[in-house]
């Protein structure tokens, strides 16, 4: 009796955690696609399509890049107004994801974009909404 009971139960746990992972493996592709079309956006210089990827709260934190000793933070509008004066953007860029980690309705990446103007690492931090989608609330890119 103790074998069968034993038996049940870890079939049980089993499932459950089969479930737990194909659940977390529908969020991580979501989280993928989130930054693949936010990433399509911005080769595109799209500001429009690329401002639905992004919370309102949405910053890039530059540190010390292009030759700065500073930290700088973009806002949302800033960023994508850069989008919009081709500062920004405007690159085909091939995108490797790595390292998806999600947390509640909380996820993390980290992201190498490589174009044919620069090479970016990223660590990409992302919210999902009340409606349930996925996106980005912050950046922090460095440069190859």
């Amino acid at each position: 009796m103790k074998s069968l009971i034993k038996s049940a139960l870890l079939t049980l746990l089993g499932i459950f955690f089969s479930n737990l992972s194909q659940a977390q493996q529908v969020e991580v592709t979501a989280v993928r696609q989130t930054i693949l079309s936010m990433a399509k956006a911005a080769d595109q210089s799209n500001a429009t399509e690329l401002d639905q990827y992004l919370d309102t709260n949405y910053r890039v934190v530059m540190n010390q890049l292009f030759g700065s000793t500073e930290v700088s933070i973009l806002s949302k509008a800033v960023y994508l107004e850069k989008i919009r004066n081709r500062e920004f953007g405007g690159d085909t860029r091939e995108i490797s994801i790595d390292h998806v980690v999600i947390n509640g309705n909380s996820a993390s990446a980290q992201v190498t974009f490589a174009g044919t103007k620069l090479t970016f690492v990223s660590l990409i931090t992302l919210i999902k909404d009340q409606g349930g989608q996925w996106k980005l609330i912050g950046e922090i890119p460095t440069v190859r």
